[in-house]
């Protein structure tokens, strides 16, 4: 069991705090409340983002002393908007959120995933007709066995996870988000996630 702080309680948010919750762990789900993202982090093993990702990079560096040692889960992707409400631009073209966090917080051991899907999938990755990836973005190895057993928890079978290597590799996967409002607009928003046919 992991003592684990969800920041962000939106769909992303609450539907992965409850199925890890149901999985057995110490979850504590934070809103934007002032000082409870601190008080969350500052007692957790694993830290979600689950916060819009266009502020992620200014609300986490704010938690820096918090996040000293934590594994923190960026499952976030930093874009501007188009006049649907939908992802239009990345934010940090020729990096990514994931980066930016780890330049920014050197003490803390980011590991990007769940970014390449629609929010269902994340805890339900077998309800899809197809198997789904989930990849893996970070620099510690340990953080990401860690992140890797998370997913075990939230229904991903082994041979549907792929450790991509170091950090730097969060700006494939991030920009992978640039489909999802074609993909959106072209069959609606049904559950899918980017995958590899193998």
């Amino acid at each position: 069991m992991s003592t684990i702080a969800v920041l962000g309680n939106g769909r992303v948010g609450g539907n992965l705090a409850t199925a890890l919750t149901k999985a057995g762990h110490d979850v504590t789900s934070v809103d934007r409340a002032p000082g409870a993202a601190a008080s969350a982090a500052r007692t957790a093993q694993v830290v979600i983002n689950a916060t819009p990702g266009a502020g992620s990079l200014e609300r986490l560096t704010a938690l820096r002393e918090e996040l000293r040692g934590t594994i923190l889960v960026d499952v976030s992707n930093a874009t501007t908007d188009g006049p649907d409400g939908l992802p239009a631009d990345l934010i940090h073209p020729g990096s990514s959120l994931a980066e930016q966090l780890q330049e920014a917080l050197p003490e803390t051991r980011v590991v990007k995933t769940l970014n390449t899907m629609l929010f269902p999938v994340m805890t339900a990755p077998g309800a899809l007709a197809q198997a789904p990836d989930a990849f893996l973005s970070g620099d510690d190895a340990q953080a990401k066995q860690a992140v890797r057993e998370l997913l075990g928890d939230l229904g991903w079978r082994e041979e549907w996870i792929t450790d991509l290597g170091g950090i730097r590799t969060a700006r494939a996967t991030e920009a992978a988000i640039l489909f999802v409002p074609h993909v959106i607009r072209a069959s609606g928003f049904a559950p899918f996630a980017v995958s590899i046919a193998r």
